[in-house]
């Protein structure tokens, strides 16, 4: 059986939305918003950076607008990273529904183009943009960043792997030990 190039995009796009989701399964607000790289990256602040970055390739660039502006952060807004953390008055249940809310919204966009459609994403510049050029952009980005939750997750408890119950790692390594032989050879390269 083939699968239609959109569909097999759209699966693709759904995973990266997926894992990012995941990786805040079962954490307490604090732990969901503290900082954890120098620059601030939180897992929470990638699902805001993801939620927003979707409704603007897939809403404004193909002349789609969502329909309650309010709940994004606007273009206007002086913090520069305001797209990458929570506010006091925020909730992470609330910024993960509106993140699946975006999902559908971006999903009725592309099942209602075809994969040549033309749009344009304004800080782009000029140059026109297709669907299937969005949907690749938009799934590494996301996967870029469900890279980035799975490494702050792993730091945070240990929770490792691809997706739950399906860690995607061998079970018989001696994990400290590993690390060990690992260090051992980055030594020798001082």
């Amino acid at each position: 059986m083939v699968t239609a190039p959109k569909e097999v995009l759209k699966d693709y796009l759904q995973g990266a939305r997926d894992v990012l989701l995941w990786k805040l399964e079962g954490l307490c607000e604090r732990d969901l918003r503290l900082p954890r790289t120098p620059t601030g990256t939180n897992l929470l602040g990638l699902v805001k950076h993801a939620l927003n970055t979707e409704v603007i390739y897939f809403g404004p660039t193909f002349g789609r607008e969502w329909p309650t502006p309010g709940e994004l952060v606007s273009p206007n807004n002086p913090d520069p990273l305001a797209g990458w953390h929570a506010t006091e008055a925020e909730t992470a249940a609330g910024i993960v529904d509106l993140y699946r809310r975006v999902q559908a919204f971006a999903d009725e966009t592309i099942d209602a183009l075809p994969l040549d459609a033309l749009g344009h994403v304004a800080h782009w510049g000029d140059a026109k943009v297709t669907l299937d050029e969005i949907l690749v952009h938009t799934t590494a980005d996301l996967q870029r960043h469900a890279g980035h939750a799975d490494i702050l997750r792993e730091q945070l408890d240990g929770s490792v792997g691809l997706l739950p119950n399906h860690n995607n790692l061998p079970d018989t390594i001696d994990w400290p030990s590993h690390n060990q032989r690992l260090t051992e050879i980055a030594a020798r390269f001082e």
